[in-house]
């Protein structure tokens, strides 16, 4: 496939942003709903469509209770506000060597519906074990199952049991019908840019949802985003947008900073940018506590200083171009 990522440039384009709600902790351990049900009101105000139980919310690491009162409290916020959509991870737990375990995720995506939102479809080694034809006809049996669904790519470096496909089957998603976007966490510009270039030849409509935290100008080539990097920043990724569909100059300036936040916090190993997330949202005075989940990497406490550097500049420079 040749590629010209020049050619794939839309200016002032309206993007579409979404944005993963971590999941704040208290100083004992236990999950904080309030500062939960505060990024994400903060999320929904930024015009950010909110994206819950992902990687940014541990959900491979909650137990169903918490997951359940994630989606309990997200219907209730979301759902006060007309026309408002919300994503939700649809997750199944399973082991090397599974089979793909089609009652599973039935039962993780009928909850989310229940709750009004709309399952994006996790990985699992069950599901990214298969052939690519075997692939597909699993995404095509879910959809029959729950209409309007987004797939996921997850690149190992999150979690392993992703898994990028191959563009063979990558083209067989797009003609799944009620699959509406993926998103794509690979990390990696070549791999997105060739699945734009065959969206844009075969399903113009399908939302590639670029998840590279290390490249988030990725937009000016016709992604759209679900980001965790994004809930460090609403309203600045918002501003972002907003200069990028006016054609404003202060996209890249904004863009560089907030691309500065990702390379330091989405560093190895990059699960650890949950922390990250935590510190900087404790600095912005949005949750009382950054405590971490006990089973997910931890950041140096040295990494605050830097943090608080970075928020300094994002504050002053959104301020100038608002």
């Amino acid at each position: 496939m040749t590629l010209d990522p020049i050619a794939m440039l839309h200016p002032e384009r309206k993007i579409t942003g979404m944005s993963a709600i971590p999941l704040p902790f208290k100083e004992n351990g236990v999950f904080d709903p309030d500062g939960f049900a505060s990024q994400l009101s903060r999320t929904l105000r930024s015009s950010l469509i909110p994206a819950v139980n992902m990687d940014t919310g541990f959900a491979n690491l909650i137990d169903e209770p918490t997951r359940m009162k994630v989606l309990g409290l997200t219907e209730a916020i979301v759902c006060t506000i007309a026309s408002v959509d919300y994503v939700a991870g649809a997750y199944v737990a399973d082991a090397p060597g599974a089979k793909f375990d089609f009652d599973a995720y039935r039962r993780a995506i009928d909850p989310i519906m229940e709750h009004r939102g709309t399952p994006i479809i996790f990985q699992s080694y069950g599901l990214t074990s298969q052939p690519g034809p075997e692939i597909v006809q699993s995404y095509r049996r879910i959809g029959e199952h729950c209409g309007k669904f987004l797939a996921f790519e997850l690149g190992q470096q999150f979690a392993p049991f992703g898994a990028i496909y191959d563009l063979d089957t990558y083209a067989g998603l797009l003609g799944v019908n009620e699959c509406f976007g993926a998103k794509h966490s690979s990390l990696h510009r070549v791999e997105e840019w060739q699945r734009l270039e065959l969206r844009n030849r075969v399903r113009p409509e399908f939302m590639v949802l670029t998840g590279n935290d290390l490249a988030i100008d990725m937009v000016q080539y016709g992604s759209d985003y679900l980001l965790g990097l994004s809930t460090f920043a609403p309203e600045e990724f918002a501003l972002r947008d907003k200069l990028w569909a006016e054609g404003h100059p202060g996209f890249y300036e904004l863009n560089d900073l907030l691309q500065y936040l990702g390379f330091f916090a989405f560093r190895p190993p990059v699960p650890a940018y949950k922390h990250s997330a935590a510190m900087f949202l404790k600095l912005r005075g949005w949750i009382d506590c950054d405590n971490t989940h006990p089973n997910s990497p931890t950041r140096p406490d040295s990494d605050r200083a830097v943090l608080k550097d970075i928020l300094d500049r994002l504050e002053t420079l959104a301020g100038i171009l608002a």
